[in-house]
């Protein structure tokens, strides 16, 4: 049983250096980069969304509150003119 843990044990640290080397490796960094570079490209195309989602929601919000002005004029008037 104690052997088997062992190597267990072994297995377990051989297969964590392999992984190192193998996460370290120049192909590997060079995948980083270009996940990386993609990550970078969705950010920017998230926060362009952004900008143009909130200047839509602050024209809708300006409407809005025309809409709600006239409406309460055209209310006064109606008022005013009985």
């Amino acid at each position: 049983m104690k052997l088997k843990g062992l190597r267990l044990f072994a297995l377990g640290a051989l297969f964590g250096l392999e992984g190192i080397k193998l996460l370290s490796s120049k192909d590997a960094k060079k995948l980083y980069t270009y996940c990386t570079a993609g990550v970078l490209r969705a950010k920017d195309a998230v926060l362009d969304q952004w900008s143009t989602l909130k200047e839509n929601c602050s024209d809708i919000y300006a409407e809005a509150k025309q809409i709600n002005e006239d409406r309460v004029a055209a209310i006064a008037e109606e008022e005013t003119a009985e």
